[in-house]
């Protein structure tokens, strides 16, 4: 084999690295976001609340991530009239459903913590949204650490799938190298050496801060 190609088209790959870590960040950001929402939908005394966060939940977690993709990348537009940029499109997607496993995840969490903690804060006069947040969500953040950087890791990984509406990620830069080249696999094993870097190098960032935050109790 072969891997002389990857200097000379080594900005490719860069732009993919680029762009995948974009997509990464954003979908964590605003996945994080809508899913500690959906979580406290889920854990709300308010019905329709209820029921629809899972509804979305189910919904998200029971269709394949493609399928969300295309419906946003060509449903969107027809709906509102708006054509978004392929890469924001892939964002989106990535975000909405990232934040219905983190919803389930947070959900879980505050769940674990125990009754007592929320009924101690109760006692001496605390609102129910000031106990949630100062005493039960840091407790449960503690417990779904690990959960949360797993779901993190996987979306790194479930970014490739984006380079079937043509974002330049790893994956696109990959197959492009690999149509250039008449290379039909040394450009892909560059490809997967890459997500392993990025992914080994975040497992072993987040067992860092599970060590400190072990320490610190």
């Amino acid at each position: 084999m072969d891997f002389s190609f990857v200097f000379r088209y080594q900005s490719l790959y860069l732009i993919g690295i680029r762009n995948t870590l974009l997509l990464a960040l954003a979908a964590v950001i605003f996945g994080s976001i809508i899913g500690v929402f959906l979580a406290l939908m889920r854990l709300s005394n308010i019905k329709p609340l209820k029921y629809l966060a899972a509804s979305y939940i189910e919904f998200v977690r029971g269709t394949p991530l493609l399928v969300q993709l295309f419906i946003i990348f060509y449903g969107l537009p027809v709906v509102t009239g708006m054509r978004f940029p392929d890469i924001v499109a892939g964002a989106m997607a990535l975000s909405f459903n990232s934040a219905a496993y983190v919803a389930e995840i947070i959900r879980a969490g505050i769940q674990s913590v125990d009754k007592g903690q929320m009924e101690a804060a109760r006692s001496l006069g605390m609102p129910h949204g000031i106990s949630m947040r100062y005493i039960v969500i840091p407790q449960a953040f503690k417990n779904i650490l690990p959960a949360l950087g797993n779901e993190f890791i996987v979306i790194i990984k479930e970014s490739a799938i984006v380079s079937v509406i043509g974002i330049y990620d790893i994956m696109r830069s990959a197959n492009i190298i690999r149509g250039i080249t008449y290379r039909p696999f040394e450009p892909l094993i560059v490809a997967a050496f890459i997500y392993f870097i990025i992914t080994f190098s975040l497992s072993n960032l987040m067992g860092v801060v599970e060590r400190r935050m072990r320490a610190s109790d």
